[in-house]
Formats: structure tokens, C-alpha cells, sequence
């Protein structure tokens, strides 16, 4: 039985070490024992293993202390009671919450200040279920009982708080899909993982050139200068820069 126990934890060590060289370029001249030294997305796993064996034996306060220790050290947080996967890459990791009912699938990449939460103070299943091969972005919020789908990808700083189909891209707060099967859901901007849209920043930009054409039309009627035309003499503007030159 020891023998076995070994032989898992050598395995699991191998496995989180092999997701980080298969998904960040910054482990091609890292030996394993740096990775395993130095990559704080692993240590959190390492770690989380140990917690969620304690918590599965019913061991009580031991398992909460280990994964407050590994937030101080990594600042991850991932409590005890989770379900994760093989696979796991935690990128970078800083800011990173998995809640207590969180459910990760195979191969799931989450990068630095995501969070896989809760809403409100309900009972039971109360935080994200993420299928395999998903990747969530940079500062990304998941929050409440939603399931992601099989290979869908979460943009940076999304909010999402309803679920997402598998294989789509999903971007904004709230977030919602901008492409489904490779195929973009909408007319707007092609959102390719690297340059993905930016909903908010779309509609205030349509917003201002509306307003400015209204302008235009009540500067007409009313004879009064068109609001483009405020120095009519073209004079240059003197005093302190607005933007603090």
C-alpha cells in the first residue's frame, strides 16, 4: 500500500510538471526540479492533493491549514473540497480562487486572477463545473453553479455568470459568446484568442458618434457654430496639458 501511495505521488508530480512544459514557453530551459521549485502553479496542486486527500478522509482543520498555508507561499487558493482533473496548468496563478464545489475537468489552463466562484450564500453546488481542454483568461470571474463546455475559452477579465457552449469564445461582463464552433456569432469584430473584442469599449465608441452626429444636426437647426468648430480661429490652446505635460 505504501508502495502504491508512492508510486501516485511520483506520478502526480510528473503530471503537473508535464502540464506546464506542454503549455508554458518558459519551461523549454527550466530543469523539473526548477519547475517543481519555482513554478507556483504546481506547489498549489502539489499541494491542493494533499489537502483534498486529508478532506476526503474526514480529517478536520488540517486540510483548511495546508491550503491557507499554500496561498500564503503561492497565492493561490484552492480549497479542499474541490474536484480536479489531470492536467490542470495554472499559469503565473497569483489571484487564483477555485471555490469549495468547483468541478474541473482534463487539460484546463486558467491563468493569473481567475476566479472560480460563488453568488450569494446558497447551499449545496454553488460554484463553476469547467469541462475539459477549457482555457480561461487573465482576471477572468466565474461565479455561481455555471458549467463551461468542452474546449470554449474565456476571454481576459470576462464576467460570466451564465453557462457557455462548448467550443466558443466568450468575452465581456457579462460575458457572452462571440464565436461558437469557430463561427462568429454576430457581425462585429473577429475574436481570435489573440485579439479578442471588446464589447463595452464597441458600444461607447457607437455611443460617441452618435451623440456627436445629433450635435451636428441641433447645431445646423439652430444656427449656432457646429460643436467640431469650437476655436474658429484655430488659434492653438495655451495652459496645462490634460494630459499632465
Amino acid at each position: 500500500m505504501a508502495d502504491d501511495l508512492i508510486s501516485r505521488t511520483f506520478g502526480g508530480v510528473r503530471s503537473h510538471i508535464a502540464a506546464a512544459r506542454g503549455r508554458d514557453p518558459a519551461t523549454a530551459e527550466a530543469s523539473s526540479l526548477e519547475i517543481l521549485l519555482t513554478w507556483p502553479g504546481v506547489q498549489a496542486q502539489l499541494a491542493y492533493r494533499l489537502s483534498n486527500r486529508l478532506h476526503r478522509a474526514g480529517v478536520p482543520l488540517l486540510p483548511l491549514a495546508v491550503s491557507y498555508l499554500s496561498r500564503v507561499i503561492t497565492g493561490i487558493e484552492i480549497h479542499p473540497g474541490a474536484k480536479i482533473g489531470p492536467g490542470l496548468f495554472i499559469d503565473h496563478g497569483s489571484g487564483v480562487v477555485i471555490g469549495e464545489t468547483t468541478e474541473i475537468g482534463e487539460n484546463v489552463t486558467l491563468y493569473q486572477g481567475v476566479t472560480l466562484g460563488g453568488t450569494g450564500f446558497q447551499a449545496g453546488k454553488r460554484h463553476p463545473t469547467i469541462e475539459d481542454n477549457v482555457t480561461i483568461g487573465s482576471g477572468a470571474k466565474l461565479l455561481g453553479p455555471i458549467q463551461v463546455g468542452h474546449g470554449a475559452k474565456v476571454g481576459a477579465n470576462s464576467v460570466v455568470v451564465e453557462d457557455v457552449p462548448p467550443r466558443s469564445t466568450v468575452v465581456g461582463n457579462p460575458g457572452h459568446p462571440v464565436r461558437v464552433e469557430g463561427r462568429k456569432v454576430t457581425d462585429g469584430p473577429d475574436a481570435d484568442w489573440i485579439h479578442l473584442p471588446d464589447p463595452l469599449q464597441d458600444a461607447v465608441k457607437s455611443l460617441s458618434a452618435r451623440i456627436k452626429e445629433l450635435e451636428k444636426q441641433v447645431a445646423e437647426l439652430s444656427g449656432d457654430p457646429r460643436p467640431d468648430d469650437d476655436d474658429p480661429h484655430g488659434e492653438p490652446k495655451k495652459g496645462r496639458s490634460s494630459a499632465g505635460g
